[in-house]
């Protein structure tokens, strides 16, 4: 039997650090497997904060919510400008 006045401990394991060019990337994939322009229906979900832009298929629309939307204009904009306009 067990001793009821221990207390228990219970310990979460966060979730590893989200980059946001990782989510970009997968989001991406995952778009672009179900048919769908990828590009296209990011910036509709940027725009619109409506997740159902974003297919479920891999998990997608879930892991692109752990980012905020403004993160990822940061993240576009700082490829962009790093492969365009620095070179």
């Amino acid at each position: 039997m067990k001793k009821l006045e221990n207390t228990q401990y219970f310990k979460i394991q966060s979730d590893q650090e989200l980059k946001v060019g990782d989510v970009l990337q997968k989001v991406y994939q995952a778009m672009t497997e179900k048919g769908y322009d990828p590009v296209n229906q990011i910036v509709g979900y940027i725009m619109s904060g409506d997740p159902t832009y974003i297919t479920s298929h891999k998990g997608a629309r879930s892991l692109i919510m752990k980012v905020e939307r403004d993160e990822l204009v940061e993240e576009l904009l700082r490829v962009y400008v790093d492969k365009t306009v620095r070179d």
